[in-house]
């Protein structure tokens, strides 16, 4: 016992040694503390970029940490292919060639197969992309791999799982109108694109049921082939022989042409206040304009901009004033997004308590007045600059998703060198290259609010007065829509048709 105690008697003053030592180095105060440089090369596409002999691009990243093996086939082609009558013909193509069978396999036969190999089979449709993907053991890699090209090359389409499929999105069709979040991005992409792009077309019931078998092959042909893929492999393999594994697997498979990418709206988005009416307690916002495309030289300080606004989460000014300043929102803030092949939205959005929702955009509006007229700190320059410099090499953190990146940006043409070049152009971001690009882009008089609520409660502002809708210029009212014909439903005597030109939306007074 006495030899225990003594045990544990050294042990703990060794302890409380070692911990003295250890204090001794600890900085007196948590922003003392300094790091070594973070280094970090981003990867290349070139070094993992082979091609096959039919000219199939693919992107190969061998590890051998587990006996597993990640493969995608990744083609230009989606929903931007779907007609104006037929939208959701893509996804439900996709869709069907994963559960509709083989000409070879029955439906049921594929999933039997693939539970009995425990690989993970997936196709889906996107909106300029589709893809095909298995996550399956080493050992049975060929044989998944078998299963998914006779899937991508002669889709069943099994009637029964097609019946299925039909009423399962019919029925999502009918809880479009329950949610405002819905009804909010479908009414956004209209006021964006208008109504006859890909990015606003819905699914209708007409066109749902209109959908058939013959369609489906149509798009399932023109999307899926050797001459429009690009396929990434990550895993278990060896990097000599993976090519004439997936030439094998593709020979006999008739390449055709390449599908070309998606065109841009002709709608010009009109400035104003718009509104839908849905009886709700809180009203759900989104203010925004189109942006810019992503070759655009001033990409790195509208996104330094962006973050500082509203895209940093608790630090960005909007949270700040809109939440922890005035508590007018659980969540608020703005994204940004620039548009690979046209222009793509700027948008700063809340949901508030009805009576306040006036106020909550008037402050919004405020920060895009200070950012055009007042220099950002150099706090909130470093902090936002950083945030991106440091997070950097988690663009890269995954196998699968590293060789994604590379698909991605082969298929959109990204300019050679982007990666490498990234932070240093981040890091080169001034003040005043932020507020010049706030002044250029960041017009309160052209942006767009939408407003889904109650708008009897919510034009009239806050008790206190401090704002009301009406600063912001007339509003419009935006008719409810059916959830399965997507037609307007008849309005009030007092709702406003949407006029050809618009009223643009103003900044509200910065007093009171």
């Amino acid at each position: 016992m006495n030899i225990l105690k003594n045990s544990l008697t050294i042990l703990l003053a060794a302890s409380f040694a070692a911990s003295a030592v250890a204090g001794a180095a600890i900085p007196p105060r948590p922003e003392t503390i300094t790091y070594p440089p973070l280094t970090f090369t981003p990867p290349k596409a070139s070094e993992y970029r082979t091609t096959l002999s039919d000219g199939t691009t693919v992107f190969m990243l061998p590890t051998h940490e587990f006996p597993l093996i990640n493969m995608t086939i990744t083609c230009m082609g989606g929903a931007h292919l779907d007609p104006a009558d037929r939208a959701g013909l893509a996804a439900m193509t996709a869709s069907m060639m994963r559960s509709g069978g083989s000409e070879t396999m029955s439906a049921d036969e594929v999933n039997e197969k693939l539970e009995f190999m425990a690989t993970n089979l997936s196709i889906r449709g996107g909106d300029w992309n589709s893809s095909a993907s298995i996550d399956c053991l080493k050992s049975n890699f060929d044989a998944s791999l078998a299963i998914l090209i006779d899937l991508l090359k002669s889709p069943g389409f099994d009637e029964a799982k097609f019946k299925i499929a039909k009423g399962d999105a019919m029925e999502a069709l009918k809880q479009r109108n329950d949610d405002a979040a819905s009804i909010s991005a479908r009414e956004w992409a209209y006021l964006v694109y208008g109504e006859d792009h890909f990015e606003s077309r819905q699914p209708t019931g007409a066109g749902l049921e209109a959908i058939n078998d013959d369609e489906m092959e149509d798009m399932a042909a023109k999307i899926f082939h050797p001459g429009n893929m690009i396929i990434s492999i990550s895993g278990d393999f060896d990097p000599k022989t993976m090519p004439a594994t997936l030439e094998k697997a593709l020979a006999g498979w008739a390449k055709g042409p390449k599908v070309a990418q998606p065109s841009a709206p002709t709608h010009q988005m009109k400035p104003g206040v718009y509104f839908v009416e849905k009886d709700i307690p809180q009203g759900k916002v989104t203010i925004g304009m189109r942006s810019i495309q992503r070759e655009n030289p001033d990409f790195y300080a509208y996104t330094v901009m962006n973050e500082i606004l509203g895209g940093g989460g608790f630090s960005s000014r909007i949270m700040q004033r809109v939440r922890s300043d005035e508590g007018l929102a659980y969540s608020a803030g703005s994204g940004f997004r620039a548009g690979a092949f046209y222009p793509g939205i700027f948008r700063a959005a809340f949901e508030s308590k009805s009576p306040t929702v006036a106020l909550a955009a008037k402050l919004i509006f405020e920060e895009f007045v200070r950012m055009r007229t007042t220099l950002v700190s150099a706090s909130e320059h470093e902090t936002a600059k950083n945030s991106f410099i440091e997070t950097f090499p988690s663009t890269f953190a995954s196998k699968a998703g590293m060789l994604g990146v590379f698909v991605s940006d082969e298929w959109t043409n990204r300019p050679a060198g982007y990666w490498e070049n990234y932070r240093e152009k981040i890091r080169a971001v001034t003040p005043e290259d932020i507020q010049r690009v706030a002044q250029k882009y960041l017009d309160p008089s052209n942006m767009t609010i939408l407003v889904v609520g109650k708008w009897a409660d919510i034009s009239k502002g806050d008790l206190q007065g401090r704002a009301t809708m009406e600063q912001f210029g007339p509003a419009i009212q935006l008719p409810m829509r059916d959830p399965i014909s997507l037609k307007p439903i008849a309005t009030s005597a007092s709702a406003q048709p949407a006029p050809t030109v618009q009223p643009a939306a103003k900044a509200p007074a910065t007093g009171g």
